[in-house]
């Protein structure tokens, strides 16, 4: 239980007449039916179905707000600009105006802008607030950080990597984030493909170090002596998340291999909101 500012996060509004259809066309959910303050998450892709950069979509009275990395914020921008054409639309960078505050609890927020993390509802809420606003949170980025590692819900920049990954491997589509009935939006058919071939080999999942010590973030994973992906967002208590290769992880299983990193043995592990099968390799 907690709160906390996020501040390596930015804001968006996309406003006009015809913000929410312009969205459904270019982002890999709809939005345009959202009830006042609903969220959904969501991303943009490549055209060869990479995630550019995944977000928050909330509905304002007045359109729509996205709770983005800041870091990313101005080249979202940039490229919806780009996307927009003739629509009637207007896009800016309001991220000077809200902090984005997260609470991971059951009791909604009574301040700003409050919506429950669409990806899972253990995460909790989230809250764009005004800057001239006062704020009361009793946690740190990092106490965030250990709550959704040990949920096993991956984070762009540190668990996947922007522009190089597709949204099976980053599991938006166990985390709501792809509407695989909606219609056709920017890389939808190579993502559509994977879906239904099943062809992700490729996985952020959650694990944990059996000496309850993680290593470093990026310290190469192994099955023996074969490399089988990275270790990624770590917490102090063992916990962590690793992009894996599981077609390489069960060779090395069905091989006798133990899994390591950085000299310290992990075991993969499951999650309720996992839509997919890991392999008879996992312990439960």
């Amino acid at each position: 239980m907690g709160s906390c500012v996020l501040p390596d996060r930015g804001v968006l509004a996309v406003s006009g007449a015809e913000a929410g259809a312009f969205l459904d066309n270019v982002i890999t959910v709809n939005v345009s039916g959202l009830p006042l303050h609903g969220a959904r998450f969501g991303a943009l892709l490549t055209p060869q179905g990479k995630i550019i950069v995944d977000f928050f979509v909330i509905h304002k009275d007045d359109g729509f707000l996205i709770d983005c990395p800041h870091a990313l914020a101005a080249d979202l921008l940039k490229k919806l600009t780009l996307y927009r054409l003739r629509a009637k639309v207007a896009i800016a960078d309001v991220s000077k105006t809200y902090h984005i505050v997260a609470l991971w609890n059951e009791t909604a927020p009574d301040k700003g802008i409050a919506f429950q993390d669409p990806r899972l509802p253990a995460l909790g809420w989230r809250a764009l607030v005004t800057r001239d606003d006062t704020i009361q949170t009793d946690q740190t980025i990092y106490d965030y950080d250990a709550h959704r590692i040990m949920l096993g819900v991956p984070q762009g920049g540190r668990d996947f990597i922007y522009g190089d990954a597709f949204p099976h491997e980053a599991l938006m589509d166990c985390l709501n984030g792809v509407d695989f009935k909606k219609g056709c939006y920017v890389g939808q058919e190579v993502v559509s493909r994977m879906e239904h071939r099943s062809t992700a080999r490729t996985r952020c999942v959650p694990v944990i170090f059996k000496d309850l010590v993680s290593p470093l973030e990026g310290t190469e994973a192994f099955a023996g002596e074969r490399m089988i992906g990275v270790i990624s967002s770590v917490a102090s208590d063992g916990h962590a998340i690793a992009r894996l290769r599981f077609d390489r992880v069960a060779e090395a299983q069905n091989a006798g291999e133990a899994l390591h990193a950085g000299g310290l043995a992990f075991q993969v592990e499951t999650r309720d909101f996992m839509n997919f099968i890991l392999n008879d390799f996992i312990e439960s």
